[in-house]
């Protein structure tokens, strides 16, 4: 078993090298979520409307992905201490992403929160590779 065993463990901050996580890809998709709840808002074409609801519904669903991604491969046990609030806000933007939320309506109010909430994280974010 000794030959199986490695000779050296390496730690990594990131799954890959630091620089492909961001949250600026959750930001993009959720700006497309409250500019489709917006232009769904001014238009009473039906068939509009339905096609903007499938379109919104993937964007949000691309919004828990990166956010996701996020929360599980870049923040590491360091930053969740340092920033104890880090869980919660994860949490509440993936709900604010998801059914209960914007993918959920089409209120331009609840795309805002969910870009409130992708702000705070991205000020952590940025606080962290500072720090690094």
């Amino acid at each position: 078993m000794r030959i199986f065993a490695p000779r050296l463990t390496a730690y990594a901050h990131c799954d890959l090298p630091c620089g492909v996580y961001d949250p600026a890809q959750a930001r993009i998709e959720a700006e497309s979520v409250k500019a489709i709840q917006e232009k769904y808002q001014g238009n009473e074409d039906p068939t509009f409307r339905t096609r903007a609801v499938q379109i919104k519904e993937q964007r949000a669903e691309l919004v828990k992905h990166h956010l996701e991604v996020l929360w599980a491969d870049y923040f590491k046990a360091a930053h969740f201490e340092k920033y104890p609030q880090l869980h919660g806000l994860f949490n509440d933007a993936v709900k604010a992403a998801g059914a209960s939320g914007a993918k959920g309506s089409n209120d331009p109010a609840t795309g805002q929160r969910l870009l409130d909430l992708i702000a705070e994280i991205d000020k952590i974010f940025w606080e962290t590779k500072q720090a690094a």
